[in-house]
Order: structure tokens, then sequence, then C-alpha cells
């Protein structure tokens, strides 16, 4: 039996919640006989421009009237898997009206009910603190990527909560094995939206930049500047990003300590650990459980032990080839496509 589904992504292709939540999913799906539609609310040349700097409102509005048009006409599907929620700043009770009987999975990477309830304007917390709870308590099926976002899910009294980490697809991503750069290569990929987390640690990048041969290499970091270092900035493209991973020495994953910390998933640590890479982290939320402390990188909760832990790193080769095997070894084991897609399959058979 053919199930067919509508996905309604937030983004195209080139929006990273959308590419690892949704789209590298669509060839095992397709292969266990669903029959998948993307939809994604916002395109490839709006992620494109944010990536850039720039946001085109005229393209929001449109993509806004397009998914509109296309959940009034078009209600021939057995599901609605949706990321995040059908249409941004736009009350629940109007979405539920647009959906009607047609039952939907909901996924969540982050932890998007604090767009609202925590970041919003005032008026926006009057009338949406509560929009995702509702919209996970309506849903057949909450896909959470770590267990702050589930906890969330259970009060807002979702039927169902599934816990799915954010995952990489093995087949993309080799082991590092050429061994040690001249100068010990600091690594770090994201989008300019994150690139701010790297200035909380400027000043360990100014005394390792001082103390130790390092380079800093920062994938996707937009236009950014620390100070009067030599960074080495790359724009991320999804063809070269293992390879620009793979020319690391180590992988970082600086992070701020709020609530929207606490609900992110922390993909760079696995995509760095998917190339046999050692990885250093803030502990905060998933961060936590990736890390394991001392086997295959280090959490690193004050300035004095980011320094150290790198510096650790930087003087022994060997630490870093031993931690990240262990690093490749927990991706084979639960973050990888491999694992995973069987899950979503069967969650997903599951709602119909």
């Amino acid at each position: 039996m053919s199930f067919k589904i509508l996905a309604l992504t937030k983004y195209g292709s080139l929006g990273g919640s959308s590419r690892y939540r949704f789209y590298q999913y669509l060839p095992y799906l397709k292969s266990q006989d669903f029959d998948i539609t993307l939809a994604p609310l916002l395109d490839n040349q709006y992620v494109t421009g944010i990536n850039r700097g720039s946001r085109n409102f005229t393209n929001v509005l449109m993509s806004y009237f397009q998914r509109l048009m296309r959940l009034i006409s078009d209600r021939d599907y057995d599901l609605l898997w949706i990321e995040k929620e059908l249409l941004p700043y736009v009350p629940a009770w109007l979405e539920r009206m647009l959906i009607r009987n047609i039952p939907y999975a909901v996924d969540y990477d982050d932890a998007q009910f604090h767009i609202y309830d925590y970041y919003g304007t005032k008026l926006t917390k009057i009338f949406l603190a509560h929009k995702i709870d509702r919209v996970m308590a309506h849903a057949q099926l909450v896909i959470a990527g770590n267990k702050y976002i589930a906890t969330r899910a259970s009060k807002a009294g979702a039927k169902s909560i599934e816990i799915i980490p954010t995952v990489i697809d093995l087949d993309r991503y080799s082991i590092k094995t050429d061994g040690r750069n001249r100068a010990f290569n600091i690594g770090w990929i994201g989008s300019p939206g994150t690139s701010i987390y790297l200035r909380s640690i400027q000043s360990v990048f100014e005394t390792l930049d001082r103390q130790q041969n390092c380079n800093f290499t920062f994938v996707g970091a937009g236009s950014l500047t620390l100070g009067n270092l030599d960074l080495t900035i790359k724009d991320w493209r999804e063809q070269s990003e293992v390879a620009d991973i793979k020319s690391f020495d180590v992988g970082i994953m600086p992070l701020d300590s709020t609530p929207w910390e606490e609900g992110k998933c922390g993909i760079k640590l696995i995509q760095y650990m998917a190339c046999a890479l050692p990885v250093v982290g803030t502990p905060i939320g998933v961060n936590q459980e990736i890390i394991a402390h001392g086997v295959n990188g280090f959490q690193a909760s004050t300035l004095s032990e980011w320094t150290d832990y790198l510096s650790k790193l930087a003087n022994d080769p060997r630490l870093c080839v031993q931690m990240g095997a262990a690093g490749r070894a927990m991706v084979e084991d639960k973050y990888c496509l491999q694992v995973t897609a069987p899950q979503v399959a069967q969650l997903l058979s599951g709602c119909i």
C-alpha cells in the first residue's frame, strides 16, 4: 500500500533543518513505498539570501500565499508531515482550519516555541506564546530532535512523542586519514546567524594564536571578523562541506546559555565526529549527550577550559586520532541516517 504524504518543510533543500530532517530521508521513504510530495514554504532563493545577509519580504508574502492555496485546494493526502508549523506568526486555530481533517505529524529540531514565548515581542507573547503547544497537542505525532523539545511536547499534551536526533548520512562522510596539518586547524561549520557564538570565545582564539601554531577555519560564517585574528572564512556549499570539515583537526561548537540553546540539536558535532575528528563544545542541551567528555572530545564550560582542551589536542595528535575514532563509532551507532530512517518510516506509517 502506498502512503501519500505532503511534506511541508520550512525551507528548500539548502535550508539546514529541512535538509537534515526531511530531504535526506526521501530516498529511503520512497524505497518503502511512501508517495511523498515536497512543498517548502521558503525556497532556496530565500535561503541563499539569508546566508548573504538579506531578506526578500516580497518572496515571503508570495510563499505564504502559495502555501495557503495548496492547503485549501489540495486535499488528497493521507498525512501532512510538517516542519515546525505551517505558517510562522499565524495562530494555531487558523492553521487547524486549513488542515481540517487531515492527520499530521510535526517535526522540531529547534525550540520553536521560544520564538514566541521567550524572544517574541509583548504582542507576540500575548497572542502566540502557546501556539506551538497547541500545534503539538493536536498532532498525531511529535518528532522531537532532543529531550528538551520532547519534554515541552509532553507538557503540551501531545498524543505521541518520539525523539529522533538530527543525523547525517554515513555514505556522504568519510574518515579523515591525511594526518595533522602543519598548523593545528580549529574548525567550525554553520551559518552567518550562528557564527555569533564564535565571538563568545574570541579571547580563547587570541590566546591560542599567541601560544600555539593554530589556524582558524570557519565555514558558512559570512562576513565574521574577530579582532585582528587571521581567519579563513569559506562559503558553505553542500558539495564541499565534508571536504572542508576534513581539513579541520578539531571541530568546535560554542553556545550561549539561554533556553533557545537548550533546544538545539548538535548536528555540527555529529558532522565533525562522522569525519573522525575530536570535538570541543559548550555543555548545553544535547551537547552534553553527544560529547562523551574525555572519550570523543571535551565539554568546555569556561574560557580557561576552552583554552586548556584545545591546547591539549593541539599538542597530542595521538589523542586526536583516539577521540576521533570514538566519535565516529558513536555516529555509526546512533547518529546516522542508516539507523534513523527505518525508525522514521515506521513512525510515519503509524500515523496513517
